[in-house]
């Protein structure tokens, strides 16, 4: 055999063979290809939005990757052209209320500290919409690529919901202080290309080169170390590791504001289409401390029996 042959022999016997394995589950899709793991929200009809279930699958199946050490990384995206995630379900998120609040806010940093515990690499692969929820999804992963066409957005100030998973505590990071807080307070949205231009992601692509070009990166990792990807990752994560406890306190107030009823004519409103009325809240809890003052005023601070007669 010549030289040059047996070299291309050797390289062949050191290169995995490209297999695909597959997880069964309800509402994601779960396939290892090519020593990378796919994990795709399978939810279209709902722009990919996550319920209890969701969640549960994805945790499991990120989870999985550390069973197989020939796996180089890990893909988050979501089924179809029209969105990566649209965020929670509304239909499930509006049976929350303080009570159950930890089976979804639990859920949901459990996926987060998932993601963020993986010895390797997590892309988020975004096409179309990335709001809410999904949106800090993406925040979790390690690399963002998107498609021309993605939106990314924090919806939470409209539909009565706090982004305290992720979002309050990494755009500031990402983005800085000032264009964080006008992500979440005025709910704006960035484009793909403004998103790479703020810093809130790595690359975007034309949507017909989206996967191609994801997969570029997953080569690339192919020939890197994996000891090195797995302890850089683990140095990378250090300091917004001391982050957690703001995310404990920001589960606690995220516990609060599920079943108010603020939350709920947001969330009726959006399915509803129609634009929500949370100028009601205010003024209600206007007449409220007005009547509060009053009180003071009259003394209704103190005893029945101590008030002094008019």
């Amino acid at each position: 055999m010549p030289a040059k042959s047996r070299k291309a022999a050797s390289k062949a016997a050191l290169k995995p063979a490209a297999q695909s394995t597959a997880r069964n589950y309800g509402d994601i899709h779960y396939e290892v290809r090519d020593q990378v793991a796919w994990i795709t929200l399978n939810r279209p009809r709902v722009l990919n939005a996550f319920r209890e279930q969701t969640l549960d699958e994805m945790i499991d199946a990120l989870k999985s990757t550390r069973e197989d050490p020939s796996i180089v990384c890990a893909v988050v995206t979501g089924a179809g052209d029209k969105a990566f995630s649209a965020g929670g379900d509304f239909y499930a998120m509006k049976r929350l209320n303080f009570t159950n609040a930890s089976m979804w806010n639990d859920r949901m940093l459990g996926l987060a500290m998932t993601i963020r515990g993986l010895p390797i690499p997590v892309i988020a692969m975004v096409n179309g919409w990335c709001m809410g929820g999904g949106h800090e999804l993406a925040l979790w992963c390690d690399l963002v690529i998107a498609s021309d066409n993605a939106v990314l957005g924090q919806t939470g100030a409209k539909v009565g919901a706090c982004p305290t998973v992720g979002a309050t505590q990494y755009l500031p990071r990402l983005v800085g202080e000032r264009l964080a807080r006008e992500m979440i307070f005025c709910a704006r949205r960035l484009t793909a290309k403004e998103a790479v231009e703020a810093g809130l992601i790595n690359k975007c692509v034309p949507q017909k080169d989206l996967v191609k070009e994801t997969l570029k990166w997953c080569e690339t990792m192919k020939g890197h170390s994996a000891l090195t990807l797995r302890m850089t990752k683990k140095s990378l994560n250090f300091e917004s590791d001391n982050l957690y406890a703001s995310w404990q306190h920001g589960m606690e107030l995220l516990a609060h504001v599920w079943g108010s009823d603020e939350a709920k004519e947001g969330m009726n409103a959006f399915l509803a289409g129609r634009p929500p009325n949370f100028q009601k809240f205010r003024l209600r809890d206007k007449r409220g401390l007005t009547e509060y003052l009053r009180g003071l005023e009259r003394n209704l601070n103190e005893p029945p029996a101590m008030r002094k007669k008019a």
